[in-house]
């Protein structure tokens, strides 16, 4: 066997500046200095005598040998994180190290309660988040950075295994007194499509609210996006317009300090399925079951408003 290989490291390396397209964005998402990731790469062309990743001070761009050289780097990391998967699967369930991708829309309203809890009876379990929209979830799972994904359904997630936790219903969030004396549910008809608020493309909650409004002809124009839903609430709140938030959100107080009312839609697509998310055929599934239960129990008392429970 030749004592020239690359290292996984250095496949690593490559893999990240192909993704975030800067080596100072690559480097920080390996958690190294950029010389380090720069050094790491050069030192692989060095290796295998071809040039990967052509520099510029404005541009980096991947070589045709570059690519395909990337394409097959994930295969072996992907490889690589599935041995290390087994020798943990052999173990304690839900010890040592679990990587776990989490939405925007959920991340802020469950994992503050769900943390402690896991602290407490896993005291063993090393758990490493890191929050990004579906697709990039979705990405990062199917390339081995994430071991699972905690997403809202429906969502397309190819060749994926997952366990629906609970339904999150959807809330129509509107300023105060308007309307005045609002129903108890509020029918999609209702919702003025010029004052529709809505997240930015890249979230699946904005795909969620339009299917709740039951209306494919509804859509929020470009001014109408935020960036997250603390955003979309401020909005709101300046009566700007209106928006839809799921119920964890609002039971976990992001409508405190406003004077927002919220009601539920009344729609058969009202609300949206929460879900752990995984690889086909993981050595952990068995992990994944137990830890999705885990996650059931704490949405019950968190994730659900008294009247809902």
């Amino acid at each position: 066997m030749s004592s020239y290989l690359p290292t996984l490291k250095q496949l690593q390396y490559l893999v990240a500046l192909k993704e975030q397209g800067h080596f100072g964005k690559a480097a920080d998402s390996c958690f190294v200095t950029q010389s380090t990731l720069s050094a790491g790469i050069r030192e692989l062309e060095s290796l295998i005598g071809v040039t990967l990743v052509e520099r510029t001070r404005r541009v980096v761009r991947f070589t045709a040998l570059g690519d395909r050289i990337v394409e097959k780097a994930h295969r072996v990391l992907r490889e690589a994180e599935e041995l290390a998967a087994i020798a943990q699967a052999s173990g304690k369930p839900l010890s040592g190290e679990l990587r776990m991708s989490v939405i925007p829309t959920i991340a802020p309203f469950l994992l503050p309660r769900l943390l402690p809890r896991l602290r407490s009876d896993r005291p063993e379990l090393k758990l490493y988040l890191r929050e990004e929209t579906s697709q990039a979830a979705i990405e990062s799972l199917r390339h081995g950075n994430v071991d699972c994904v905690l997403l809202a359904l429906p969502f397309p997630m190819g060749d994926m295994e997952s366990e629906i936790l609970f339904q999150d219903r959807l809330y129509v969030a509107f300023p105060k007194d308007e309307p005045t004396n609002p129903p108890e549910w509020i029918d999609p008809d209702m919702i003025d499509e010029s004052k529709l608020l809505l997240l930015e493309d890249g979230h699946c909650l904005k795909d969620h609210a339009l299917a709740a409004c039951n209306r494919p002809d509804l859509r929020a124009s470009t001014t109408m996006m935020g960036t997250s839903l603390h955003t979309l609430i401020q909005m709101v709140d300046n009566g700007l317009g209106v928006t839809m938030i799921p119920e964890m959100a609002i039971a976990s107080g992001i409508l405190e300090h406003t004077n927002i009312t919220a009601r539920p839609v009344d729609s058969a697509r009202s609300s949206r399925d929460i879900a752990l998310v995984w690889r086909r055929n993981s050595p952990r599934e068995k992990e994944f079951h137990l830890l999705a239960g885990i996650l059931r129990d704490a949405a019950v008392t968190s994730c659900r408003l008294p009247e809902a429970a």
